[in-house]
């Protein structure tokens, strides 16, 4: 960007004086001429596979939430237990749920009971950019957390910015729709100085959660029902205030997230055309984390700092729903992380980064025989990043050391200490820039959760972390063009080889109540990862932008040889999925289709006709007008969802809504 900002100054200047002397202008003078604005689409060469939705993209997206969004993103699996207000977990390249870290602003979030954030409840109303990253982030400057998961979600929210002498920003959103929902949300920014910001943001949603639903017989889906018990009330709010500093940053945050859900459950645990559950659960969400960025010559420091409180109240009552057993459970969780990453430039091409990082988990709970577990994690990671004009190399080694303490003598796992190492490596064949080729390796694993250790009916103290070996090489290939419709282009493909070694699994004892975790999975995969970029010009006022992703994976497990479905595909892992969106713009008006594509997959281990799933496939429209009034800007939206009312369930027995509507009224200030 530096080489081409030169180019421009320098054309500038030689035209420039062309100029002058043709308009008999004095150059010895001074001359007051308008600012100038030159811009151009930015150019990824991560040297880690990346995918990014920013605010535009996702703003025009006829979708909810975060997860809904990862759903566009290839080598990614959601698992969605249905409706707007069902769970929603991320996979990454059917390496499990639990080896997916998520960013909020920075910092990772936590949950150290069951190792599973729910994307669900991560609202796109305040949300600037998305990234997914496989393995780990390019830049080394970054907490030791950061290099600890096999794949990883930033979650970047809005920052302020304001024009000219504006000190105040409005947002305010009201969407209505199918459903029953009711959803307004409110952002209001304010400029305190010249270097300190702050904004709050808040949002409601409600809805019934009423949806018709075809379920599954011998012939199809042939038979109608009305998915129940699954409303939601839940209120955002978060405050966070952003300073700027010479050569540095800092910003501050308090998130806070209240909700009260039904669990409509199973579409087959009641008496045939019963489809009613009655489970509830209640959750809240408090974090408070810092941030503190400063560089100074040839050193970087960055300091963050959180503490969070996580509450969970889930009851099953079988007073009102026969088909369970009494459950009445409350638990609470704390967390309290620090952190502090150093970065030392030796050379213009080599920088060396040191991290280290605390964090302390506690997790309390009304079960029986409880061992109120706590949890001391420190890590530590040196990393290093050579960069020169046509070739990049870093390397890493993170550094684990895990010690856990329980109100019950001798009932604590054994302490744990791993040293696991990244290598990523990146080459420009050529001189002109556009064409790259990239690979890494990385060995990571996941500690087993306190529920996997300590719960009352399944926890196992003498399990062994899940391990997993990433090998991944890819092309990434850019190019602007001057001349004609196409403007813009990028692909990405990647194929990759991963092995997820002592998988933690649930087995059953010596009865169907009691199970017991244990280390026994082995699982290959093998993929390929293709995304392909697009912005299209017709004449002066259309712009077509288009992305398509695919992903081919092949999900094997082999952990018992002599099992009858020995390397057979893992359940939930389609072999071919992927997805398109279409973003077209004429003056005032967009207008957004995408399309979402599951290929074939089973339901359980075993690859058979009974297990298979089927395919599935949604289409989603949405059509938004700008308008302005004086200083307010005015946007109308219209979705339709699921246009073609496809019957389909992502996991089996949770089906999702069929064809659905949604109105949006944004207005700004």
């Amino acid at each position: 960007m530096k080489l081409i900002t030169l180019i421009v100054l320098i054309l500038l200047c030689f035209e420039g004086g062309n100029f002058l002397r043709a308009q008999n202008v004095d150059s010895t003078k001074m001359y007051h001429i308008d600012e100038v604005d030159v811009s151009a689409p930015r150019v990824r060469k991560e040297v880690i596979p990346v995918q990014v939705m920013e605010g535009k993209v996702l703003e025009r997206l006829s979708v909810h939430s975060v997860a809904d969004a990862l759903r566009y993103f290839s080598g990614v699996q959601i698992k969605d237990y249905g409706g707007i207000g069902g769970l929603k977990t991320v996979n990454i390249r059917a390496m499990g749920t639990q080896h997916v870290g998520v960013f909020y602003d920075g910092i990772e979030l936590g949950n150290a009971q069951n190792g599973t954030v729910d994307l669900g409840r991560f609202s796109l109303d305040n949300m600037e950019t998305i990234t997914l990253y496989n393995g780990q982030r390019s830049a080394i400057f970054q907490p030791a957390k950061d290099f600890g998961s096999a794949g990883s979600i930033y979650m970047t929210t809005r920052v302020p910015r304001f024009l000219g002498n504006k000190k105040h920003n409005g947002k305010f959103t009201f969407k209505t729709g199918s459903f029953g929902l009711l959803n307004p949300a409110l952002l209001w920014e304010s400029r305190l100085s010249d270097r300190i910001s702050a904004s709050f943001s808040s949002e409601y949603m409600y809805t019934t959660g009423k949806y018709k639903f075809s379920y599954r017989k011998k012939n199809g889906y042939d038979t109608t029902e009305i998915r129940r018990n699954g409303d939601v009330y839940a209120l955002r709010a978060e405050y966070g205030m952003f300073g700027k500093m010479n050569s540095g940053d800092w910003k501050a945050k308090i998130y806070f997230y209240d909700s009260e859900r039904g669990y409509p459950g199973a579409s087959v645990r009641e008496e045939p055309g019963k489809f009613k559950h009655q489970d509830r659960q209640w959750d809240t969400n408090l974090f408070l984390q810092g941030s503190f960025q400063k560089h100074f010559s040839f050193y970087s420091l960055l300091l963050n700092g959180k503490y969070a409180y996580d509450y969970l109240h889930y009851l099953s009552d079988p007073r009102l729903d026969v088909s369970t057993m009494y459950v009445n459970n409350h638990f609470r969780q704390h967390e309290i992380y620090f952190s502090s990453a150093h970065m030392f430039t030796l050379f213009p091409f080599w920088n060396v980064n040191i991290s280290v990082d605390f964090q302390w988990n506690k997790l309390n709970a009304d079960l029986v025989d409880f061992v109120y577990p706590k949890r001391y994690t420190v890590l530590t990671a040196v990393a290093t990043a050579l960069h020169f004009e046509r070739f990049k190399l870093q390397a890493s080694l993170l550094g684990t050391f895990v010690h856990e303490r329980t109100k019950v003598e001798n009932g604590a796992a054994d302490d744990m200490r791993e040293y696991t190492p990244t290598l990523v490596a990146s080459w420009q064949p050529f001189q002109t820039g556009s064409f790259n080729v990239r690979a890494f390796y990385k060995r990571i694993f996941r500690m087993p959760t306190l529920n996997d250790l300590y719960y009352t009916f399944i926890g196992n103290i003498y399990l062994k972390p899940e391990y997993t070996n990433q090998y991944d090489m890819g092309v990434t290939y850019v190019k602007t063009f001057d001349k004609g419709v196409l403007e813009h282009f990028e692909l990405q493909a990647d194929v990759y080889y991963n092995e997820v070694s002592d998988k933690i699994i649930a087995m059953p004892t010596s009865n169907q109540f009691r199970w017991t975790m244990i280390n026994l999975g082995e699982v290959e995969i093998r993929g390929v990862d293709v995304a392909l970029q697009g912005c299209w010009r017709f004449g002066q006022d259309w712009l077509l932008d288009t992305r398509v992703n695919y992903t081919y994976q092949k999900a094997q497990d082999f952990t018992k040889r002599e099992s009858h479905f020995y390397g057979d595909q893992i359940p939930y892992i389609p072999w071919h999925s992927g997805s398109l969106i279409l973003n077209g713009t004429y003056r005032s008006w967009f207008v957004n289709y995408s399309f979402i594509y599951t290929g074939k997959r089973y339901e359980a281990s075993a690859n058979i006709p009974e297990n298979r799933a089927k395919e599935w496939y949604t289409s989603d429209f949405s059509l938004s007008k700008n308008f302005s009034w004086r200083k307010t800007a005015i946007r109308l939206t219209a979705e339709i969802n699921n246009i073609f009312n496809q019957q389909y369930e992502v996991v089996q027995c949770y089906p999702m809504p069929g064809t659905n509507v949604k109105f949006i009224v944004n207005v700004t200030i």
